[in-house]
């Protein structure tokens, strides 16, 4: 990549809205939907805490829709993308698939391996310098300052 990530585009291969969201819900538990990205971000009932935490520490917003919910600009850059996918929306506006549908379904539902890969697939990483963290935590300060933190 030329130009800096400013921020990472997440797009669910499932419709949002009660509509969508009941469809997909229904589709898993009979074995007919299946959505990599959904499996990394949700819990079978929200959106799992440990991603929040997450996706503080790579230095650029992450945006999640679901596939009726792109813009239209988002639509036409990323239109022969196969969801789900993870895009880095660069400084210059265009959209460059950083995981494709392998990627995420590689990373089995884990968060870290998740963060790996994508940091990984970035060249120009924008997060902070993690190198030696295995998994992470994040502590809010009382002025609001983020701080990664390995177990102990």
């Amino acid at each position: 990549m030329t130009a800096a990530p400013v921020r990472y585009l997440g797009v669910y291969d499932a419709d949002g809205g009660l509509a969508g969201e009941l469809r997909y819900v229904v589709g898993h538990l009979l074995g007919t939907a299946a959505c990599a990205l959904c499996d990394i971000t949700h819990s079978p009932v929200r959106r799992k805490p440990a991603w929040d935490r997450m996706v503080v520490t790579l230095g650029a917003p992450f945006d999640l829709r679901h596939r009726n919910e792109l813009t239209e600009a988002e639509q036409h850059a990323t239109a022969e993308m196969q969801l789900p996918y993870v895009t880095a929306q660069l400084d210059d506006g265009t959209f460059v698939e950083v995981l494709d549908t392998a990627a995420l379904t590689a990373c089995e539902g884990d968060l870290e391996r998740f963060r790996t890969r994508l940091l990984a697939a970035t060249p120009s990483p924008i997060g902070p310098d993690t190198a030696g963290l295995t998994t992470y935590d994040l502590i809010i300060d009382g002025a609001g300052r983020g701080n990664i933190l390995p177990d102990i």
